[in-house]
């Protein structure tokens, strides 16, 4: 039971990125490859500020700005410049792989008697359930904010952005400051989840965020396979689903490892599993039409 209690707590807390992939995929139709570096980068900076006795009220928004910042730098070398969105993620998230090895000073720092979140409440005697109380009321806060976000005339402007850009330009929004603001709210929330697993697992390590990314088109993809079969046009519950697909995907890692499946496999597993996805409603759909 413990088992599957951790791969929940750990999809909560890789929910903030599968929000954030949401927003850069499904919102603006970019594929951003910059969440690796800010989702390390988060962790970075959330160690390196905890290790320096500062307070969690001042390290949880500067990961946000600092994540923000980084999701911000990709934007406008994708619209200043006119660089291809996929190739700007991957240069600063390339750079930000210098700097968070400079921020961290070492390749992995341990928090030993630093402050943490999961410590903000004492509702149970039990470490893990009270772990999930705080990450519940974590998430619920992000999926409220954010729903409300996408619903006001600013949030209806950059859903626009995605759906037609020439369009909504026509109309005098500026789709630059569209999408570099949302690439920065993007990577913001990225850096959030590398603040929370980075104080769930203990350490921050400068490798830890090689491969993020398919976690959080994974767990993309599995609410959008959701909101496409059950028809759903609702932002807060697509964003649900969104957390969903994050807990479902760590659940099946967590099944993966324990019928006995070699953990050095666990990455192939993955790619298996979101291939998986992507591929069984196009099947279905071609059989129905053949």
């Amino acid at each position: 039971m413990d088992f599957y209690l951790t791969a929940l707590l750990q999809g909560l807390c890789l929910s903030a990125i599968a929000l954030g992939v949401y927003l850069s995929m499904k919102i603006f139709n970019i594929p951003d490859i910059t969440t690796d570096g800010s989702y390390t980068l988060g962790g970075v900076v959330t160690a390196t500020m905890l290790t320096h006795q500062q307070s969690l009220w001042l390290t949880i928004p500067a990961v946000l700005v600092i994540g923000g910042i980084a999701g911000a730098v990709t934007g406008l070398i994708h619209t200043k410049l006119k660089i291809n969105a996929l190739l700007a993620g991957i240069l600063v998230m390339t750079a930000l792989y210098s700097v968070n090895l400079k921020i961290l000073g070492r390749s992995n720092v341990p928090l030993l008697n630093t402050a943490s979140i999961f410590n903000w409440l004492n509702i149970t005697a039990d470490p893990n359930q009270n772990s999930l109380v705080i990450l519940l009321i974590v998430v619920i806060l992000l999926v409220a904010v954010i729903g409300y976000l996408l619903k006001t005339d600013f949030g209806i402007a950059m859903r626009a952005t995605g759906d037609s850009e020439q369009m909504i330009r026509a109309m005098g929004v500026n789709t630059d400051r569209m999408k570099i603001t949302g690439l920065a709210l993007a990577n913001g929330l990225t850096a959030l989840s590398g603040f929370m697993m980075t104080q769930f697992q203990g350490f921050a390590d400068i490798n830890m965020g090689i491969g993020i990314v398919i976690t959080g088109l994974g767990s993309v993809i599995i609410a959008e396979t959701l909101i496409n079969w059950l028809r759903i046009t609702s932002v807060v519950w697509s964003l649900i689903l969104v957390v969903g697909g994050a807990i479902v995907f760590q659940m099946v890692l967590a099944v993966t490892l324990s019928i006995g499946v070699d953990a050095n496999l666990l990455k192939l597993v993955t790619a298996v599993f979101v291939l998986l996805i992507v591929s069984l409603p196009r099947l279905s759909f071609r059989r129905q039409h053949d």
